[in-house]
């Protein structure tokens, strides 16, 4: 138990964190984690896989997460060697984890966190293309329809809405 200055009494709050006045020996005390390994949801974040740890961590909740083809918990830890799939939007990708960061550094640094199997780019790389090639959204379906025939197709709607009720 923290105690104030040989007072007999538990310190305040505000002077718990300082090493002279509390024991840190307690098991409970937070320990760093072993060299070599950190929480997958912050690994992803250092990665800039996404933007916030919080995000991060709801992606992993999610099941857009796998590590060694497992969904996993946003507290289990990676370690290099560690096959990773990440889902973002419609993007899939396959890493394998090379380096650690426990912090959040610049794009270059974060590019040499992670490798992408050759798989995974050429998956994305075909993605990519299909999404270029699809005609795009709303195209097939004509021209804006005049006021008489959207006024049409109002009623119609509407009586198809009224019908399942006569079952």
């Amino acid at each position: 138990m923290c105690r104030s200055a040989g007072l007999g009494m538990p310190a305040p709050i505000h002077f718990r964190h300082r090493e002279n006045v509390c024991d840190t020996s307690s098991p409970y005390a937070s320990s760093v984690p072993e060299a070599g390994q950190v929480r997958v949801d912050k690994w992803l974040w250092a990665a800039r896989f996404f933007k916030t740890r919080s995000a991060a961590t709801e992606a992993v909740l999610g099941g857009l997460v796998h590590v060694a083809g497992e969904r996993v918990k946003p507290a289990r830890d990676v370690r290099p060697g560690d096959v990773v799939e990440v889902r973002v939007g419609t993007v899939r990708r396959t890493v394998v984890v090379r380096g650690i960061a426990e912090r959040r550094g610049p794009a270059s640094v974060a590019a040499t966190l992670y490798e992408e199997t050759p798989e995974s780019v050429a998956a994305r790389e075909e993605q990519s293309l299909q999404r270029r090639l699809a005609p795009p959204l709303g195209a097939d379906l004509g021209a804006r329809p005049t006021k008489q025939a959207r006024r049409r197709l109002e009623a119609l709607r509407r009586a198809q809405r009224q019908r399942p009720t006569d079952r």
